[in-house]
């Protein structure tokens, strides 16, 4: 550095440095040369000396080489293929030892395709689970290994497509035959429960039967029902008894489950299944437009959904998460809301009671067989009480049919019956009891007519119909007591009585037809005792108990019986207007004919006949209708005498109209119906009376006297029906000259006719301003 330094002269002193520096060292070579230099002229002389020597040694190497390559060709042939054989062998040691390893995985896999083959997929799996964790690693690095790694996962979701599509020909297997298993699973449940009723009504009868047998026979007849009860399960074991896994092969569904766990895609799998058994569900449930027409409808349509969770009940118990409890549950609720309306929709269009009742007894079966498999049915027993009232309304459609045609039908005449035979038969069909007729000798006959027996045999036959329905209903006797009284109730009041008074209004029934129903509804009446001690027999419950129903029958008989006497009264009412419709009077004759009318007489007549048929009436019913005829005629008289259209009446009309009511006041007097006290009938009559006898007498200053006086002669005489009769009379004075010579004769008479016309008027108007 100092060389570069500002020094003055520092270049050239380093410069001469250097120089000195560099003849020091040419010195020192020089001095080493000198004294090697004797040592490498010696080493020349020796080389000199070795040439010759090296030569002769080329020589003799070359030719010796040359000797030793001849005669080590041959050894080198040999060792040449001693080293090729060891390398096979080496080689053949090498690929023996990687066979050893990949033979166990041409093996698996060989395994596999054949596992494959014969569709055992949940065992490919596991094969091909071995290949992947314990064989494929060991020669991962051969190129077939990485094909067969390649294919492994195709194998995996070809086993899910495949494992998946024999899972949807089962579930398309079960829809087509749940049907079947549902019809097995029912026939099972019901012969279950017959074979319990039979061996329970056994034991109910062997038990009564040994409380009334002394101990040995009680020993006889324990051993006898030990012996038949195990015949009868020897028998039942031979027979063969179908089971759903009978009916249905459910492999599929546990491999297809196996698969899809295995593969770690259960629950994918689950929510598969639970979708497709929701849309069958739904198509199980869904009925058919004409199911409500036969019974075979109905019974399909339980078997398939009996078939369906009979099916989701063994899925249940024998898979683990596949469905649940939970899920079984849930849907069932969702079916029993469905099936109800279905029902409830469908049943109301069944008019057949027969159908009705079997479609309880199938919904009775359905609900046993789900319930045997753990499924509430409550529901399905409460819907049966909504059906039981719709089966009694197509039963009492059913009845009325029969009772009108029991009407229509009958001849309306006393039963004869020739001989005891005949006798002992109407009995048995009709609790009939007559002291007084059981002393008569045959022929005779009873009192009431044909249908009485028929009606009350219907009623019974009536009462075995609802029983029908009430069995296999789980209630108790008390409950199907009443619901029997309750039925047999709404039959009487209802439909028995709409027909008795549906009957009583046709135009073709008459009076003898009406006296024959008031018979016939007494009897009835008095046999409804006899129809509560009937239930009481089939239900045994007691007719004291607190809670039992009465019938009704009374009042309904006794409706029809006022209704049939009101009717009698109209019918006497309508005839007695057709006589007197007939009635053709005179009314300008100057005297009367001096008999009666013959409309009137014949009118008579019809009343004496018809009142000889109300012997048989009871006393009260013949006495109103009697009453009834004559104060009706009575009115008839009267409005026929004041009628306004009639404009003139003569004396001899008068005379001939007072014939007419003497005759009736006859036939009142006679007493057509006894019972009558004094002269009440003839009371009837007593306006028509009073009236009569003011023209006849013609005393209007007795009755212009003793008007308003509770002991007047004419007290029944109004002072308005007064003078429009007068009025009448006095027109026809006028016009047909008839008091022409009294006005001449007897001019006070005719003044007084005018003088009673004004005093009657002025009553009549002082009547009219009162009210």
């Amino acid at each position: 550095r100092s060389v570069y330094d500002d020094q003055p002269n520092a270049h050239q002193r380093f410069m001469e440095k250097l120089d000195a520096c560099i003849r020091n060292h040419d010195r020192e070579i020089e001095k080493m040369c000198n004294f090697h230099h004797q040592g490498f002229v010696d080493a020349i002389t020796e080389l000199l000396k070795v040439r010759a020597n090296a030569e002769k040694l080329k020589v003799q190497v070359t030719d010796t080489n040359r000797r030793l390559q001849d005669s080590g060709k041959e050894v080198i042939a040999q060792t040449e293929e001693i080293i090729r054989c060891r390398v096979q062998q080496r080689n053949i040691t090498t690929v023996v030892e990687k066979l050893q390893l990949c033979l166990p995985v041409l093996e698996m896999y060989s395994k596999l395709k054949e596992q494959m083959n014969v569709k055992r997929y949940y065992s490919a799996l596991k094969t091909m689970e071995q290949l992947e964790n314990l064989y494929l690693p060991r020669v991962s690095q051969y190129r077939f290994c990485q094909i067969m790694i390649e294919n492994l996962p195709k194998l995996r979701e070809e086993i899910k497509e495949i494992s998946m599509s024999d899972l949807k020909d089962f579930l398309e297997s079960i829809r087509k035959h749940s049907d079947k298993i549902g019809e097995t699973a029912m026939k099972q449940a019901q012969q279950q429960k017959t074979f319990s009723t039979t061996l329970q009504k056994q034991n109910n009868v062997n038990y009564g039967r040994n409380t009334r047998l002394g101990k040995n026979r009680v020993w006889e007849l324990k051993n006898e029902i030990t012996l038949k009860r195990t015949f009868e399960e020897e028998d039942e074991h031979e027979e063969e008894v179908l089971t759903v896994q009978d009916l249905v092969d459910f492999s599929p569904v546990y491999r297809c489950l196996h698969i899809y766990s295995v593969l770690g895609d259960g629950e994918i799998f689950e929510t598969y299944y639970r979708k497709q058994r929701r849309k069958q569900a739904r198509l199980v449930l869904q009925p058919q437009s004409s199911m409500h027409e036969t019974v075979e409808g109905y019974r399909r349509y339980f078997s398939q959904i009996v078939g369906f969770f009979v099916v989701e009940d063994h899925i249940l118990h024998v898979t683990q998460g596949l469905v649940t409890r939970t899920y079984t549950d849930e849907l069932w609720n969702m079916a029993l809301s469905k099936i109800i309306a279905v029902l409830r929709t469908h049943s109301s269009y069944c008019s057949d009671p027969d159908l009705v009742l079997e479609l309880k007894n199938l919904i009775v079966v359905f609900a046993d067989t789900l319930q045997g498999y753990g499924f509430p049915v409550n529901r399905l027993f409460d819907l049966l009480f909504e059906i039981r009232d719709q089966y009694n309304e197509t039963l009492l459609k059913k009845w009325s049919g029969l009772f009108r045609d029991i009407f229509e039908a009958d001849n309306y005449s006393p039963i004869p019956v020739a001989n005891e035979e005949e006798y002992k038969i109407v009995i048995s069909k009709f609790p009939f009891q007559d002291p007084e007729l059981d002393k008569q000798c045959f022929p005779k006959k009873l009192p009431m007519s044909q249908s009485v027996p028929q009606i009350y045999i219907q009623v019974k036959e009536f009462i075995y119909a609802s029983l029908k329905f009430s069995e296999s209903l789980h209630r108790s006797s008390t409950e199907i007591d009443d619901m029997l009284r309750k039925s047999t109730n709404l039959l009487l009041t209802r439909t028995l009585s709409s027909c008795l008074q549906n009957l009583i209004k046709k135009p073709h029934i008459g009076l003898t037809e009406l006296v024959q129903i008031i018979i016939n509804t007494t009897h009835l009446e008095q046999a409804c005792k006899y129809l509560e001690d009937f239930i009481t027999n089939i239900t045994s419950v007691s007719q004291v108990t607190v809670h039992t129903a009465r019938l009704y029958g009374l009042s309904t008989f006794k409706d029809a019986r006022h209704g049939a006497e009101g009717e009698i009264y109209t019918k006497l009412n309508q005839k007695i207007d057709e006589f007197i419709q007939i009635a053709d009077y005179d009314w300008t004759m100057s005297e009367s004919d001096g008999r009666a009318s013959g409309y009137l007489m014949d009118l008579i007549n019809f009343l004496r006949s018809t009142f000889q048929v109300f012997t048989h009436l009871p006393g009260k019913v013949a006495q109103t209708a009697c009453m009834s005829a004559c104060q009706h005629l009575s009115t008839s008289l009267m409005q026929m005498l004041l009628d306004s259209e009639l404009k003139q009446i003569s004396m001899g009309a008068i005379q001939q109209f007072n014939l007419d009511v003497i005759q009736c006041e006859l036939f009142a007097s006679s007493e057509p119906v006894p019972g009558f006290q004094g002269d009440t009938l003839q009371l009837a009559f007593i306006d028509l009376r009073q009236l009569l006898d003011l023209f006849m007498v013609w005393d209007w200053s007795t009755y212009l006297a003793d008007y308003g006086q509770p002991t007047s002669k004419y007290l029944r005489v109004s002072p308005s029906t007064a003078l429009a009769l007068l009025e009448k009379m006095k027109d026809t004075s006028k016009k047909n000259n008839i008091f022409a010579q009294f006005r001449k004769n007897d001019r006070d008479k005719q003044k007084l006719i005018e003088t009673v016309v004004k005093q009657l008027r002025s009553l009549v108007n002082g009547m009219s301003q009162h009210t």
